[in-house]
């Protein structure tokens, strides 16, 4: 079962795709990833969102890009990447490292809502590598402290 259906009117990529990372945590550019049939590299990617060196980009028509995103999650799965998780226009991937741990991938789909949508407009989307050992066991939360107990 595929979870990104990327529609033409795809939702306004957030600030960036690290925006949540600190530069030291950020990803790379996911510079290995193959340009598939009806993509063009997109080296700057579009000169939208602050992605260019952040993100590897291709571009396709906007009423195209769901489609190549599927075909990029079937590439990817091919390769052994699992998708983890996602939502109408991000997919995060997982691959186990034969040495142990996981990498982690994301697809970000985007365009420039600023412009006016025609057959002529382009979407993108974007590669990032995603830093650090996603299969790491993580600490368990804390419970915040409250009163002690009578």
């Amino acid at each position: 079962m595929k979870i990104l259906t990327i529609a033409a009117t795809a939702l306004l990529l957030s600030a960036s795709m690290a925006s949540a990372q600190t530069p030291a945590e950020q990803g790379q550019p996911a510079t290995d990833t193959p340009v598939l049939a009806g993509a063009t590299p997109a080296p700057d990617c579009g000169n939208l969102y602050e992605l260019n060196g952040k993100a590897f980009c291709v571009s396709a028509l906007l009423t195209g890009v769901g489609a190549l995103a599927e075909t990029y999650i079937s590439d990817f799965e091919s390769k052994g990447w699992l998708v983890a998780a996602g939502d109408n226009n991000r997919v995060v991937f997982v691959k186990r490292r034969t040495s142990g741990g996981c990498d982690g991938l994301q697809m970000q789909a985007f365009y420039d809502t600023a412009t006016a949508t025609t057959p002529t407009t382009l979407g993108y989307l974007g590669f990032a590598t995603i830093p650090g050992d996603l299969c790491a066991a993580r600490p368990a939360p804390t419970a915040p402290a409250g009163p002690p107990a009578q």
